[in-house]
């Protein structure tokens, strides 16, 4: 989002620039100034209609807006989301299928996944409604660190991070379990797909698991009775368009707030 200032702001600010005998340099280091508390304002607003729209949006997202400041020779002030590198998704291919819809954009685990042959094409990875014990953040959503570990349990992780793949020795360690986990098995299920029942770790097929939900599910308990899924495959996820940046403007009143602070600023300038 952009905000420059217009014809009648500009008329208004001109007014007042000469009013209190300011140089053209002096008005424009107080314009700026003034957009960039506008342009804070908007970051606001538009954080506040995240909240609104979305379901329990991660303050990574949240965090995203940025405020690209205006400068005296340079009268524009940019409000979007940025990503500053690292992990996780770019926050702005996020919010531009939640402004414009569309396909959900893959995330990093399921691109391993997919690279390792596990997660088929086409699909995409879920949060089950009841989330496996201690795997999600409480915003709907898989701990990264719980992804890691499945991913380097399936030996997913590419040439890059393959040190990050589990030992077979880790392995055996999840298995046993320990005072403060249970000890279970992770195995996928393609449900009707792919012949239905995964393979036992004497590799015959395992009729048990064939009317399971294609996914990643743990087994647990004696024997194994408790089954539960970890992670579901779904269809590719599709957008509806959610975050309207006109509404944002408006919600943040952005136009009559520049126009205020054009006259506070100019005003503090000239030590009015």
């Amino acid at each position: 989002m952009h905000i420059k200032l217009d014809a009648r702001v500009i008329g208004q600010a001109e007014m007042l620039r000469q009013l209190h005998g300011m140089t053209g340099q002096e008005a424009a280091r107080a314009y700026a100034k003034a957009l960039n508390d506008v342009g804070f304002e908007v970051r606001r607003a538009m954080q506040g209609e995240m909240r609104d729209v979305f379901d329990r949006p991660t303050d990574y997202i949240l965090r995203s807006p940025r405020v690209k400041m205006a400068t005296a020779a340079r009268l524009s002030v940019t409000i979007e989301p940025a990503y500053m590198g690292g992990k996780g998704v770019d926050p702005q291919k996020i919010l531009n299928a939640q402004s414009w819809g569309g396909r959900r954009s893959d995330k990093r685990s399921e691109v391993a996944l997919r690279r390792a042959g596990i997660l088929p094409t086409g699909l995409q990875t879920a949060i089950p409604t009841s989330p496996y014990p201690g795997s999600d953040d409480g915003r709907g959503n898989l701990k990264g660190s719980f992804l890691v570990q499945i991913i380097s349990y399936f030996q997913a992780f590419g040439e890059q991070g393959y040190r990050a793949n589990m030992t077979d020795k880790r392995k055996r360690a999840i298995h046993k379990g320990s005072k403060r986990s249970t000890g279970r098995r992770y195995f996928v299920s393609y449900g009707a797909q792919r012949g239905g029942a995964r393979m036992t770790a004497k590799g015959e097929p395992d009729q048990r698991t064939q009317h399971l939900a294609p996914g990643i599910w743990a087994a647990s308990g004696t024997g194994g009775v408790d089954v539960r899924p970890v992670i579901l495959f779904v269809k590719q996820g599709n957008y509806q368009p959610r975050l309207d940046m006109d509404k944002v403007a408006k919600r943040a009143d952005a136009e009559s707030y520049l126009a205020r602070r054009i006259h506070f600023r100019i005003r503090e300038a000239a030590g009015v």
